[in-house]
C-alpha cells in the first residue's frame, strides 16, 4: 500500500484527516505542515498518496506532479475556487464540503491506480536493495527511508538502475 501523506496549514485538518485514515485502516506516513516538511517526504518515500488539505503555500500541485509525479498520487481537497488554481489532470480533486466516505473512496482508487503504475521489482531485486538498505543502516546509523533514499539519489547520480548500485553496495564498492 502507498505511504499516505498529509498535507495542511491547519492543525485541525492534519488531525481529522489521520483520525480518518486510522479509523479506515490506512497509515499515515507523515502529516506536513510545509512545503519544506513535505517534499522531504515525498523525497523519502518511493511510493505515496499525498493528501494535501485546503490551499498550501508557495506549493502547488502542478509543481508537485512535476517533482514527483511518477511516485506519487495526488488528493486536493480545497474550497472549488482554490482548485481551479491547478493546471494538472493528474490531480484529484476533491471539492468541500465533502464526506469521509467519498475521501475515503477517492483514497481507494488512487491507490490502486498507484499500485498499477509503479514499477515492481521481482523477488530477488526487491531482497537486493532490503539488504543494501540494512547493510547502510548499520554503517551509517540511518533509518529505513534514509537508506531507501540514498540508495535511491546514489543510483541517479551514477545513472544506474537502484538494483544495480544496491549490488555494489553489498559487494563493498
Amino acid at each position: 500500500m502507498a505511504r499516505m501523506i498529509i498535507a495542511s496549514v491547519s492543525d485541525t485538518n492534519r488531525d481529522q484527516m489521520s483520525r480518518l485514515l486510522a479509523s479506515s485502516g490506512y497509515t499515515v506516513y507523515r502529516c506536513c505542515a510545509s512545503e519544506s516538511s513535505l517534499r522531504r517526504a515525498l523525497t523519502e518515500s518511493e511510493d505515496s498518496i499525498l493528501i494535501i488539505m485546503g490551499a498550501f503555500p508557495d506549493c502547488k500541485p502542478d509543481e508537485l506532479i512535476w517533482d514527483y509525479g511518477d511516485r506519487v498520487q495526488i488528493l486536493w481537497i480545497a474550497k472549488p475556487s482554490i482548485l481551479a488554481d491547478c493546471d494538472a489532470p493528474e490531480v484529484f480533486r476533491l471539492p468541500v464540503p465533502t464526506s469521509g466516505q467519498t475521501i475515503l473512496g477517492a483514497l481507494e482508487m488512487l491507490n490502486q491506480l498507484h499500485y498499477r503504475q509503479m514499477p515492481r521489482r521481482s523477488g530477488t531485486d526487491k531482497e537486493i536493495v532490503e539488504q543494501a538498505k540494512a547493510i547502510l543502516m548499520k554503517q551509517m546509523q540511518i533509518s529505513e527511508p534514509e537508506a531507501h533514499h540514498l540508495l535511491q539519489k546514489q543510483a541517479m547520480n551514477h545513472g544506474i538502475k537502484m538494483t544495480e548500485y544496491a549490488k555494489k553496495v553489498i559487494s563493498g564498492k
